[in-house]
């Protein structure tokens, strides 16, 4: 019986975290913050329970890095490389070059503060090795932050954070096993017998070399059946998808020596490929992988919590170091490394700025401390890694999170011309278009008139004629007649998040049978948008009269004041409107 209580210790987990990232619209931090503080309290929990500390890093390794090859994933498949394209080659340079420069900058510092304070002498490999760990910039937060504060960057400066948080980690995944590896060596074997300088650059360019490879190679695979096969199975394109992810990640990182590649960075190029490819049932993927990367996120970030002991996080060997680390790669590291990529492409001072600043540290780098932790083990380091890379995400979360959009505004950087939202491949803009058919009986106004007298609201157009098996693409002088049908095309409403749609079943001696819409007690706010009668459609009116076995489709619209909580943006347009 012990599954039952871990799927209900899951389920109570994921309704808590849906339940606290609702609360973050009022409290104005980011939701990830407080995932990590749920999982410490379920952690304070089990030790008042008697059942002690979570520190099974193992596992903690393997969940981790699973529920990370799909966030990987879908952060290439959400990029929109048509709006990242003209700040490509800097985000690759900030991704790879960067990230790689960061790390060894950020090593010197932290050996710097291992040398001030005292708390033990920490060697070269092991100060590098929490610069390797911690040198990614997160792409969850990132996302995360970008998305729910809706920063509209200038510059395209979304776009370019977007592509480099999405195509980092990969590199830092790789400099953190290298020098696990190069410690593993010196903790195990004499110092003679370590890794040579050629083997760490051999593991290094066969890494990226053949990760590289086999997510391309994926990529046109995937794309190759995807526009071939129609995968009739339901949802049978994003169940393919899905495993795709999977197989990107997990062949180049099963194969054995020097044909070892990223695991990470196929997944990302794999998912960057197929997102940006015209495929089936497109829409349907995003939603899927949204909900999917969603639930990953909660469970990282609340694993990551359970794992952290609160009484050894404010211990001074692990609160003090965190803190200067924090504050040197912030203020000093990060600034330095954007400054020198991006100031030979002449980029504006205050987007430099921004891009410093928006170096957010999160889940990937906690999930490479758990990796090398899990490999070296906890005592043979000289310092607690884990818990010393945890306080540094949460300082970055919450000081960087949370101030992010008001040094975008002070460095004046937001710009009612850009958005954010374009830099994502499942943006729908006011250009997207749904297809609505359209009935025309014998009293249609529309019956036995040219398309050009019909009245129509405007951006409405009439794609097809269906008379009978006949298919016509009708003109202006095109007649309509009773009984044809015609597949209209409209824009899509788009905040339909905050509207929400259910159905009333007429059963025998429900109280609304046989009754006109007029004479109907409805709800404040509510709304019959249409009839399911028999296999076919009613658009109603008040004297549409509800029988036996209508099905009613309702529209629930929520309060002002709520829709306003819901999208401050919306609020801010609408008072201008006003």
């Amino acid at each position: 019986m012990e599954y039952v209580y871990l799927l209900l210790l899951m389920g109570v987990v994921i309704a808590l975290c849906v339940l606290i990232n609702r609360a973050t619209v009022w409290l104005k931090i980011p939701s990830l913050l407080l995932f990590i503080g749920l999982g410490m309290a379920f952690g304070v929990l089990f030790r008042l329970m008697g059942l002690g500390n979570f520190t099974d890093y193992a596992l903690g390794n393997v969940v981790c890095s699973v529920c990370l090859v799909f966030v990987i994933f879908y952060g290439g498949f959400g990029t929109n490389f048509k709006e990242a394209r003209p700040v490509a080659g800097r985000s690759m340079l900030l991704s790879f070059v960067g990230t790689a420069a960061t790390a060894g900058l950020l090593g010197v510092c932290v050996y710097a503060v291992f040398r001030v304070l005292p708390f033990g002498e920490v060697g070269w490999l092991e100060s590098m090795l929490v610069g390797a760990v911690l040198c990614s910039t997160d792409a969850a937060s990132v996302f995360n932050i970008l998305r729910s504060r809706r920063l509209n960057l200038k510059y395209r400066t979304s776009s370019l954070l977007e592509m480099e948080s999405g195509s980092n980690d990969p590199m830092s995944y790789m400099l953190t096993a290298v020098f696990a590896a190069v410690l593993a060596a010196k903790y195990a074997v004499a110092e003679g017998e370590a890794l040579a300088v050629w083997e760490m650059a051999v593991m290094l360019v066969s890494q990226i070399g053949f990760g590289a490879i086999f997510g391309v190679g994926f990529g046109f695979f995937g794309i190759f059946l995807l526009k071939k096969f129609s995968f009739n199975m339901g949802q049978g394109n994003t169940l393919f998808i899905l495993a795709l992810a999977l197989i990107s990640y997990s062949v180049p990182a099963a194969l054995p020596g020097i044909f070892a590649g990223n695991g990470y960075l196929a997944a990302y190029i794999c998912g960057l490929m197929i997102g940006n490819a015209r495929i089936p049932q497109k829409r349907d993927c995003v939603r899927f992988f949204d909900a999917l990367t969603g639930v990953a996120q909660m469970m990282i970030f609340f694993l990551l919590g359970l794992l952290a002991t609160p009484e050894w996080l404010i211990r001074p060997a692990v609160l003090l170091p965190a803190l200067c680390i924090f504050l040197l790669l912030t203020l000093l590291v990060r600034p330095i490394v954007a400054g020198g990529i991006l100031l030979p492409f002449r980029a504006r001072l205050n987007q430099i700025g921004v891009i410093g600043f928006a170096g957010l540290r999160g889940v990937a780098s906690i999930v490479f401390a758990i990796y090398a932790v899990s490999i070296l083990g906890e005592n043979n380091l000289p310092y607690d890694l884990f818990s010393i890379v945890f306080c540094v995400v949460l300082f970055s979360i919450v000081l960087q999170g949370s101030l992010l959009p008001a040094f975008s505004k002070k460095l004046n950087m937001l710009g009612d011309g850009e958005d954010v939202l374009r830099t994502f491949t499942d943006y729908q803009d006011e250009t997207d278009v749904c297809f609505v058919k359209v009935v025309v009986g014998e009293t249609h106004p529309w019956a036995g008139k040219k398309l050009r007298e019909c009245v129509m609201p405007k951006g409405f157009l009439i794609v097809l004629l269906l008379r009978g098996e006949e298919v016509i693409v009708p003109s202006g002088s095109t007649v309509v007649n009773a009984g044809d049908l015609l597949v209209t095309a409209a824009p899509e409403f788009e905040n339909h998040n905050d509207f929400g749609l259910f159905e009333e079943y007429i059963g025998k001696n429900h109280v609304w049978e046989g009754k006109p819409l007029r004479e109907l007690h409805l709800p404040q706010g509510t709304l019959i948008a249409m009839i399911k009668r028999r296999g076919g459609t009613v658009i109603p009116y008040g004297a549409t009269v509800l029988r036996e076995g209508d099905t009613l489709v309702c529209i629930k619209i929520p309060p002002k004041e709520e829709q306003e909580k819901a999208d401050p943006a919306a609020l801010e347009k609408s008072g201008e409107r006003n």
